[in-house]
């Protein structure tokens, strides 16, 4: 008999991962789509935008949470199997970014990618928050961080845990796709546009999560 568990826990995580609780939590709250405010994305600092701090902290953690989940289940259901593992990594990633109960059209991926990579190496992930603060403090632009640090994931990995090729493959995949999804961001900052932080929302331009 073929077994389809790995599979299966890819489709879960996936599924999970495009669970879109920021666009839950403003409907419920506002009654309206966050994706027609702001930046347009369903992530938490979108949601800040509309609901404030408490906003933000209730869709970042959620959405953390997807992402831990969905790796720490295909870790359970597959005998810790890293091929598996890392595939419901970029799986969750990728259910967040392009989640089909909104037309495929979802966030930036930072806080799922923060709780799949906490599942997947928690120690480089908090080397990586720690540069991640460290370059917010320098530069005062929160994409940027987000992109570096974001980058910094799979080196960190290898170099600190020397783990399964899988498992680095995975991390650099989802790294990938948060990087991707910032892309946006990534012209503004070539072209020296992107929003620091303390600017006026008046020129606050479109940003991440």
């Amino acid at each position: 008999m073929i077994d389809i568990t790995g599979p299966l826990t890819s489709l879960i995580a996936y599924l999970l991962g495009s669970i879109p609780f920021g666009y839950l939590i403003v409907r419920w709250q506002k009654g309206i789509d966050v994706r027609q405010t702001g930046s347009r994305s369903i992530g938490a600092t979108n949601v800040m935008r509309t609901l404030g701090i408490a906003g933000f902290i209730a869709t970042f953690v959620l959405d953390c949470g997807k992402g831990l989940a969905s790796v720490m289940l295909a870790s359970r259901l597959t005998g810790d199997d890293p091929r598996w593992v890392a595939a419901a990594a970029v799986a969750a990633v990728a259910g967040h970014v392009c989640p089909v109960w909104l037309g495929f059209r979802g966030g930036k991926g930072v806080a799922t990618g923060v709780g799949v990579f906490i599942a997947l190496a928690p120690v480089p992930m908090g080397l990586v928050l720690l540069f991640f603060a460290v370059l917010v403090a320098i530069w005062r632009i929160i994409s940027l961080g987000s992109i570096i640090a974001t980058a910094s994931f799979p080196v960190l990995v290898y170099l600190v845990n020397n783990p399964p090729t899988p498992i680095v493959i995975g991390a650099a995949c989802a790294a990938a796709l948060i990087i991707g999804s910032h892309h946006a961001n990534i012209r503004r900052l070539l072209a020296g546009r992107e929003n620091k932080l303390g600017q006026k929302p008046s020129v606050i331009s479109q940003n991440q999560l």
